[in-house]
């Protein structure tokens, strides 16, 4: 399955660019990352819509080159308390508990990078809604993965 991303679909970006964000793509290409989580408060604050089931995306790597096309298939809003294990299991990390999803979660949303773009005086809780976003490869770039 070899397609040429249509250059009309959002890019999709996981991470940050570099290690992680190489880490998280080459997981969505191998078939173990197939989940994604996002803090609801950031749609808001980059003024982004949430995602929509059906909708298509561009992921690309750390170099801004398009590697894969992604299709949500389905999105869920619960509780950073909720998480279910299914969903940790399925982002791909290697992540065998809640707890241990939950932890590198935090790592990431607590670093200065994420918190440079969140509201002022942003705190994690178990009541802080997690988006919980479920996808499928269905196009790879060329030049890509």
């Amino acid at each position: 399955m070899t397609t040429t991303p249509d250059p009309a679909l959002p890019l999709v970006e996981y991470a940050f660019p570099g290690p992680l964000r190489d880490r998280l793509v080459a997981a969505i290409a191998s078939g173990a990352k197939t989940s994604t989580s996002s803090l609801l408060v950031q749609y808001a604050a980059d003024e982004e819509e949430l995602p929509v089931v059906g909708s298509r995306g561009t992921v690309i790597d750390s170099d801004g080159r398009p590697v894969l096309v992604v299709e949500t298939t389905d999105v869920a809003i619960t509780r950073l308390a909720d998480v279910p294990l299914a969903h940790a299991v399925d982002e791909g990390e290697g992540f065998t508990t809640v707890a241990e999803w939950r932890a590198g979660h935090e790592a990431f949303w607590t670093s200065a990078e994420v918190v440079a773009e969140l509201p002022d005086g942003f705190a994690l809780d178990d009541g802080t809604e997690v988006v919980l976003e479920r996808f499928r490869v269905v196009g790879r770039s060329g030049a890509g993965a």
